[in-house]
């Protein structure tokens, strides 16, 4: 619902305050998404198989950070870890879903009950009753169970499309991408997928990265933007990919990449 702005009013002067513009109007969390994309050149398609072959062989088995033991319980997590970390959300499932490990059994704790297991995550009020709206609605129409079609579950309170992503994704092996700001950074930053937004990276991402590595793709990005492609002073000299990063701004920019060695230019 937008907000209606009152204005007070001014007695006659001689010149008129400029209007104020409206489109300049913009909520907080569209400005955090947006952004100019990155001047790195676009990775080949040569360079992202390197990139994920890598990855691949420094991570053989990514798995989430979060922690859980069913599609319900991953869900629950990836809710409440909305503005707050992975392990301050593990510390409040540890006892939560050892308590209330399905939607019946946390539907039945109400509210306030949940509040108080989850009230050391950010936002906790409205994550609880969030969480115990979706519960009902679990029970509800899909008798306690996950449904695993993107519409169903963004019609969730609180889920949105990354949600929706993490739990098809992760509990579903559908081939998903969730686009958080680490991977947001990754992709822009080293010429993966360019984009303003984070649909945009989502989109291209779903579009270049190759079948092969699609399934476990959000899983190795996210871990890698997390601990080493960090935000303010990246760890380019400890990269194991810095090679076939485009990021001109990186220490060894420019370095020959052994795997292509023996071939006289990249893929297009």
């Amino acid at each position: 619902m937008e907000k209606t702005i009152k204005t007070k009013t001014v007695k006659a002067k001689t010149e008129k305050a400029p209007a104020k513009k409206p489109a300049q109007r913009k909520s907080i969390e569209k400005k955090a998404v947006e952004k100019k994309p990155s001047n790195s050149k676009t990775m080949t398609k040569a360079q992202i198989q390197i990139f994920f072959e890598r990855l691949r062989e420094q991570r053989p088995n990514p798995e989430t950070e979060l922690n859980y033991g069913s599609p319900f319980q991953l869900l629950i997590a990836v809710l409440l870890s909305a503005q707050a970390t992975d392990v301050s959300v593990n510390k409040a499932t540890d006892q939560l879903f050892q308590d209330a490990p399905d939607a019946h059994s946390m539907y039945a704790l109400g509210v306030e009950k949940l509040k108080n297991y989850i009230k050391t995550i950010g936002l906790f009020n409205s994550k609880a009753e969030n969480v115990i709206k979706t519960c009902h609605i679990l029970i509800e129409h899909y008798g306690g169970e996950i449904p695993q079609q993107r519409e169903q579950l963004e019609a969730l309170p609180g889920v949105g499309r990354k949600t929706a992503n993490v739990v098809l994704n992760t509990a579903f092996g559908q081939p998903t991408m969730a686009v958080d700001t680490h991977i947001f950074r990754l992709g822009n930053r080293t010429g993966l997928a360019k984009g303003k937004d984070v649909l945009e990276v989502e989109q291209q991402l779903l579009k270049r990265i190759p079948t092969e590595f699609i399934i476990d793709a959000h899983h190795w990005l996210i871990l890698h933007g997390r601990y080493c492609c960090i935000a303010r002073k990246p760890k380019c000299g400890e990269c194991i990919v810095s090679d076939v990063c485009n990021w001109k701004e990186r220490f060894d920019y420019g370095a020959e990449i052994p795997e292509l060695q023996s071939t006289a230019e990249f893929d297009s």
